[in-house]
């Protein structure tokens, strides 16, 4: 009885999110996702993107290592995660990840385009992003809430960046940064 519930449950909310869904009210240019794809489903990140200290070429310097986030809808409840994971499609390249809470059906996705406009990007916000989809794949049991993405826009960030200070010396390589952050993403088939 209870394995019917959870497909019915993803159903219910893909049918719902496919009516709600609307394109951000505006991005950047170069941010649209390509002509014939529409949005069906529009998700709030909290969460962190993470940082190590690290010795370059150049210098110390934070390097980004992944995100961490909690995706809600409209209603408050957890959907789906996003994290870092190694993409089956290209030969375990890591790769941003989807992840749907009920079914575990899954996205990996590229950035093709960024920006920092400040018309759009608050001051200390990580950019807005179009990513294009590169990997899909079902949950153990079926799930296929996610496949058929094709694009997926990172809109109206808040925090993120990398610190400003913290990495200056050898003693700090290898320190961590958890910053927190929070955004929209929006999902096109």
């Amino acid at each position: 009885m209870f394995r019917h519930i959870i497909p019915f449950a993803a159903a219910t909310l893909l049918a719902t999110a496919v009516v709600h869904a609307q394109p951000p009210a505006g991005v950047p240019a170069g941010l649209e996702p390509p002509a014939g794809v529409h949005p069906y489903l529009t998700l709030h990140a909290e969460g962190t993107q993470n940082y190590m200290c690290v010795l370059s070429p150049t210098g110390f310097g934070w390097l980004f290592y992944g995100p961490q986030a909690t995706l809600t809808g409209a209603d408050e409840a957890q959907v789906a995660t996003h994290f870092l994971s190694p993409n089956p499609d290209q030969q375990g390249a890591a790769r941003p990840t989807w992840q749907h809470s009920g079914d575990t059906s899954a996205i990996w996705a590229a950035a093709i385009a960024s920006s920092t406009d400040p018309a759009f990007v608050a001051p200390g916000a990580i950019p807005w992003l179009l990513l294009a989809v590169v990997g899909d794949e079902a949950g153990p049991g079926g799930g296929t809430f996610f496949p058929g993405t094709t694009h997926i826009q990172r809109v109206n960030t808040a925090g993120g960046q990398a610190p400003a200070t913290g990495c200056k010396t050898a003693r700090d390589v290898g320190k961590k940064a958890l910053v927190p952050y929070s955004t929209d993403y929006v999902f096109y088939r």
